[in-house]
């Protein structure tokens, strides 16, 4: 059990609480003024030309929401206090993520549990620092990144790239820092220092190593990370992280298809605007830099290099899972399924927690987004719904809840050809069942709402 430094676990959570309280003041920032249509509501943003004059006290977390009441006439009645309880809520998630993954090592412990056969007591066990603080790092900025992500969606349906571009390029570099910004698993095989954590028992009044220690999911989990892995990056390793990143870059550009004039034509004219604006800047330096620093630490190697090629796996795996389902969503329906900022929060999230975990994301944001559109439709409120804020939920679930779910998925993983067939079957089984849904609307509203909305 490990506290922050030398402080106390209530000074530990007391920090983290406020730390969390200020992120929460730049997830409402980013909300309002990151979004397509700009809203004069943050007070870290320009005031609203109509809005009575901003006082210091304005800027002050929690209370400066109260004082901006006198707005309502603006904005509306009642629009403080969505942002009032964004920082409330960050304050105590990003307290109660320092609780769970450090002190009571929520991420780890089960793991232990399930390899050794029984529960240690928290106080018992204890994990280096240099294995836990990373992990926590990553996913305190991914949270404040999806919470930002989130409200942009349900306000207006999209997810600016100011979030998700530069959310990913955070995500590669703190894994490149250390690979332990990954998801940990825990393994009784014999572990490397560079990327290995041994687990320490309380026993008989002293610390022992009894066997299993953490280490992070890289791309090869749940087979550990081997040292000729690690120590021995070969050229085909560059050319395919520097294709991943390829594959992102491209995700960046105007991706329109129009086939009026034949699909031959249309694909041509596609690649040859996704060509022209990968050669012009800004799109040119993100590609370049990142080339370069991607070949730069391939040629550091060792853990950094590890970590960056599982996560860049990971921001393909994500990215490309959403992307399947959006072709086959439009296919099915006949109209655009889902925007292609999903695509790249998905590319984000993966770059954060990697492919596995992208693979139970994939599983579980539907339910949550199917529960909600039946009952949207049930209401006749229409069926556009935002996709961002299940994806982003299901992420956290996923987080939170790691140590079960990989304890439980892991021997499907250790199958290698079973998860790739499964997500085949899946999607294919969705363009069914979209084709099916689409011809239900169709008999109950008709072609004329279907085709309206």
């Amino acid at each position: 059990m490990l506290s922050l430094a030398a402080l106390s676990l209530p000074l530990t959570l007391t920090a983290a609480a406020v730390v969390g309280l200020l992120l929460g003041v730049v997830v409402n920032w980013a909300t309002y003024w990151l979004a397509w249509n700009r809203r004069h509501v943050s007070p870290w943003s320009p005031p609203h030309a109509d809005a009575p004059p901003r006082r210091a006290s304005d800027r002050l977390p929690l209370a400066g929401w109260w004082g901006l009441r006198r707005e309502h006439a603006v904005h509306g009645r009642g629009f403080w206090i969505r942002p009032l309880m964004v920082e409330l809520a960050m304050a105590a998630g990003v307290a109660a993520l320092v609780w769970w993954e450090v002190d009571q090592l929520g991420l780890i412990r089960g793991q232990f549990a399930h390899l050794a056969g029984a529960w240690p007591p928290v106080n018992a066990m204890s994990v280096a620092g240099s294995a836990l603080w990373p992990t926590l790092i990553a996913h305190v900025l991914l949270v404040t990144l999806m919470a930002a992500a989130t409200f942009i969606d349900i306000d207006e349906k999209l997810i600016p790239d100011e979030i998700t571009v530069y959310g990913t390029l955070l995500g590669l570099a703190l894994v490149a820092w250390t690979p332990f910004a990954l998801l940990p698993q825990v393994t009784d095989q014999q572990f490397l220092e560079e990327v290995g954590a041994p687990i320490q028992l309380h026993v008989r009044g002293k610390w022992e190593h009894r066997g299993g220690h953490v280490e992070p999911v890289g791309y090869t989990a749940p087979q550990p990370l081997s040292a000729e892995r690690i120590e021995n990056s070969t050229p085909t390793d560059l050319a395919v992280a520097l294709a991943c990143y390829g594959f992102w870059c491209l995700a960046l550009t105007p991706r329109i298809l129009r086939v009026r004039q034949g699909l031959c034509r249309g694909l041509a004219v596609l690649v040859a605007r996704m060509r022209r604006e990968v050669l012009r800047p800004p799109l040119l330096w993100l590609a370049l830099g990142g080339a370069a620093a991607i070949t730069g630490v391939w040629l550091r190697g060792g853990p950094g290099w590890a970590g960056l090629y599982s996560a860049l796996i990971g921001m393909l795996g994500g990215g490309a899972l959403v992307w399947a389902v959006r072709i086959i969503g439009t296919w099915a329906l006949g109209r655009e399924a889902m925007g292609f900022g999903d695509v790249t929060l998905m590319m984000m999230i993966g770059a954060f927690i990697g492919w596995q975990a992208c693979v139970v994301v994939f599983f579980a944001a539907p339910l949550a987004g199917l529960l909600v559109g039946v009952t949207q439709l049930v209401l006749r409120r229409g069926d556009e719904i935002p996709y961002g804020p299940f994806l982003c939920l299901a992420t956290l679930g996923v987080i939170v809840s790691w140590a079960r779910v990989w304890n439980y998925l892991r021997p499907m993983f250790e199958i290698t050809w079973l998860v790739p067939a499964a997500l085949a079957v899946c999607v294919v089984m969705l363009g069914a069942m979209l084709v099916l849904w689409r011809n239900i609307k169709t008999a109950i509203f008709g072609d004329g709402e279907e085709r309206g909305q």
